[in-house]
Formats: C-alpha cells, structure tokens, sequence
C-alpha cells in the first residue's frame, strides 16, 4: 500500500518579528510627518506676512501714532498723551471747523496738532479772545476752560498782540486747499497767527483716539465754535 506524504507545504516567514512595522510602511511614514511638518510652517509664515502687511497698511495708510509734545493744545491736551490719528478720513473729506488735526510743518521739520477754525472760503478775525468768522461773533466752548482758568489768577486768555490777522499774516480769508488752525492754549500756541495758513497737503488726519495713559482713554472731543448767543 503506498502511502504519500507531503512536507513544508507552508512557507515560512523570514525576517519578521512580532511588533516590527513593514519596511514599506515605515518609508511612507516617515515623509508623511516631514510633509505635515513642512506645511504647518508654511501656513505659519503666511500667517505672520499677513500679520506684517496689515500692521504696514494700518500704520502706514489709515491710522498712526501721536504724541502730544507742548502745551499749545491745554487744557484739552497735555503733554506725553499718546493719541491715533486717522490717516484716511480726509482722502474721503475736507477738515471741518473744530476737528483737531494733526499736520506737518516742513519750515518746523515737525508735526503739530491743532484745532480747525477756518475752512476755504471763510473770513476770520480773532480779537483777544473774541473770534469773528465772516462777520459773526462765534463762541468756543473748548477753550472755556483755559479762559476762565487764566482769568481765576487775574491773567489774559491771550498774548497782547496775538490776534488776527497781524503783522505776520495779513490775509484773513482762508485761500482754497488750505486751512486755519489754531492752538486751543491762545497764550502759548504756534499757529496760523505766525505760521499762516496750512496747505490741506500737510494735514496729516484726525486726532480721533487718547489711548495712553489709560486713564483718559476715549474718543477724541471734536467742538466747533457756535455763533454766539446760540
């Protein structure tokens, strides 16, 4: 009787212990976690280019930095208070009468911050603290304070000779593409009345937010002056 008999019919495995990754397995794993690696600092590097070009456009085009040096603006401002100054509003719009503004002076190689008094067209004449736009008595209510506070200790709200027009500046009517600006601390502000009239190409926006110190922290007060008796 023939017997048959099969042996090694199963192959074993070799070179495979329990726990061991394929080969394969390990050289797409490996590149895998390179390329999640790559892509997450590229998305933060997009992210920060970003962050750089909106800080630029920010700083550069619609809002800038302001500090307050001197006391030509008391007792509204004072000295070391840091103000944003809008950059874009009057790419849209003329300043009106009342807006503090910040602008250049090239003559000063400095940057002055001011209150508006007269647009294009408007005749102006201050007489100590008696201000006249086209032959009608107007208030200011923004220099309320400085006047009564000079007034308290028997001193003028004004430095004799200060008026305008004057010896400096003759022409009291505000030509077009210019503006007249005056400091709201009369007794110790240059202004218009030495300066003259300023080109609206050197205005360079609003002063709209006090952000330091904390404590007078708020929007910018923007009066105009009101025909007396109003």
């Amino acid at each position: 009787m023939d017997r048959t008999e099969t042996h090694g019919s199963e192959s074993p495995e070799v070179g495979r212990t329990d726990g061991e990754q394929p080969k394969n397995e390990r050289d797409e794993a490996e590149p895998q976690g390179e390329n999640r690696l790559y892509k997450e600092i590229v998305e933060w590097i997009k992210a920060l280019a970003i962050a750089g070009l909106l800080v630029f456009v920010i700083r550069w085009f619609l809002f800038a930095p302001f500090i307050v040096d001197g006391p030509s603006m008391q007792p509204n401002f004072e000295t070391g208070e840091r103000l944003i100054v809008n950059k874009i509003l009057y790419d849209i719009r003329e300043p009106r009468r009342g807006e503090v503004v910040v602008f250049h002076v090239p003559e000063e190689n400095r940057d002055f911050i001011k209150r508006v008094i007269g647009v294009p067209g408007d005749t102006v004449r201050l007489e100590g603290d008696d201000l006249y736009i086209n032959g009608v008595k107007f208030e200011e209510p923004y220099i309320r304070e400085a006047i009564e506070r000079a007034r308290a200790v028997g001193e003028p709200a004004y430095n004799l000779g200060d008026d305008f027009p004057n010896a400096i500046v003759r022409e009291n009517t505000v030509p077009e593409g210019m503006i007249l600006a005056f400091g709201d601390n009369r007794r110790n502000s240059k202004d218009s009345r030495m300066i003259g009239f300023v080109p609206l190409d050197n205005v360079i926006g609003r002063a709209d937010v006090v952000f330091w110190p904390i404590g007078k922290f708020g929007l910018v007060k923007h009066s105009a002056p009101v025909p007396a008796g109003e």
